[in-house]
């Protein structure tokens, strides 16, 4: 049995498979929105608050793929797996691991060394800094969003 207090232990497997679960469907149904978006009488319908809020939502959609794809890459990987990646990609000098630890904010499996430095190994480096940036965009459209929106509803006072 793996305890909190076990240096070894990686991503609880519960917690993994339910995100995955329920990431999986709602992207599923984020997609199957955004297609639906893409039909001509959606386009005909669409404003520039409603572009800026399908920009956000596919940002959003990307994001959680390739989130769920750094997921997998954890999937596959038993504790043994997992501990003989930590010490073959364990940097030069870095001296005996003491540990490992699963975190899923970012995601990222840690390899701890008993100098007090540690390491990431198994998802791939690029998934982090992108989810990063597709974050922004999301926030940025849904704000662009926001405002076209505010503005588009809110009445002109006339002067005089």
């Amino acid at each position: 049995m793996v305890t909190a207090s076990d240096p070894w232990q990686g991503h609880d497997v519960t917690a993994l498979f339910t995100v995955l679960l329920t990431g999986t469907a709602v992207l599923v149904g984020l997609t199957a929105y955004l297609c639906s978006r893409l039909t001509r009488q959606a386009r005909r319908r669409s404003t520039a608050a409603t572009v800026w809020r399908d920009v956000s939502l596919a940002a959003v959609a990307a994001g959680l793929a390739l989130y769920l794809w750094g997921l997998l890459h954890l999937l596959f990987l038993g504790d043994q797996e997992q501990a003989h990646v930590c010490e073959r990609e364990r940097p030069p000098g870095t001296p005996a691991l003491v540990g490992r630890r699963g975190d899923f904010l970012p995601l990222r499996l840690v390899c701890e060394a008993s100098d007090g430095r540690d390491y990431s190994v198994v998802v791939p480096g690029y998934i982090n800094p992108t989810l990063t940036v597709l974050l922004l965009l999301a926030l940025v459209a849904a704000a662009a969003s926001g405002l076209l929106h505010h503005k588009q509803h809110t009445p002109t006072r006339k002067k005089g």
